[in-house]
């Protein structure tokens, strides 16, 4: 009996060991909870973070963590512009999605809802209007594609460029630190707030755990899972890339 018990556990326990080590070095599927990323990611998105595009470091293992350390194993650098899947760094037991602005060393600052990075305007283009669902109401956002130094654009929402985030002071990135903002500008707690006043603040290098590279699937998380007509965005952005 034992021994039959045995042959079956096995098989078992070979294939959890086989997701566990594909989901720790290669990749692992996350959720989109919030509308901080929209347009780019929307609540239910399920997206794939690939591992290996950073190299590894204590918080790469899908379940708790690995035993502690500084910094990263195969360590490559995020590129500006990249949606990366970070711990955060006030609740590592948190994981947030949110787009690399700063890197190391940079000077960032919002004046008037528009973006400077290292004293220089970060220039925006008019995309027109944008309507979604935001805290169970349909608002109208404005649209704009932004051009970050280096050259990725991509879209960002406004309500307004007087919101609560569009005046900071400078923010200047510590080494071995990355500053981290949502697309969806009015409606992203992001490195614009310190983990002090209970926001993202500065993220340690050791704290990134992929780089977003694929949408999965979406659906809307109120609808039932059973009722696919239902689910927004359900089939245009199936296998879509994250940019």
């Amino acid at each position: 009996m034992l021994k039959k018990l045995a042959g079956e556990l096995v098989p078992l326990a070979v294939a959890v060991a086989v997701v566990l080590v594909v989901r720790t070095v290669a990749a692992e599927p996350y959720n989109v909870p919030t509308p901080s990323m929209v347009p780019t990611l929307m609540v239910g998105d399920t997206l794939v973070a690939s591992k290996y595009a950073y190299g590894y470091s204590e918080f790469s293992m899908p379940i708790g963590k690995l035993p502690s350390f500084k910094g990263r194993v195969l360590e490559r650098a995020p590129e500006r512009g990249d949606v990366i899947v970070f711990r955060l760094p006030r609740d590592t037991s948190t994981t947030y999605v949110k787009r690399v602005i700063g890197l190391p060393g940079d000077r960032l600052q919002m004046r008037e809802g528009r973006l400077y990075i290292n004293d220089e305007l970060v220039p925006r283009q008019d995309a027109g209007a944008f309507t979604t669902e935001l805290n169970g109401r349909t608002e109208t956002l404005h649209r704009y594609v932004e051009t970050l130094p280096g050259g990725h654009a991509h879209d960002i929402l406004e309500m307004s460029d007087g919101g609560l985030r569009d005046d900071t002071a400078v923010y200047e990135v510590p080494p071995d630190h990355y500053f981290m903002m949502g697309d969806n500008r009015d409606n992203s707690l992001d490195s614009r707030v310190s983990a002090a006043g209970g926001g993202v603040g500065y993220v340690p290098v050791e704290n990134l755990v992929g780089r977003a590279e694929i949408i999965l699937f979406s659906r809307d998380p109120d609808v039932s899972i059973w009722n696919v007509i239902a689910w927004p965005h359900a089939f245009t952005r199936f296998f879509t890339r994250v940019g």
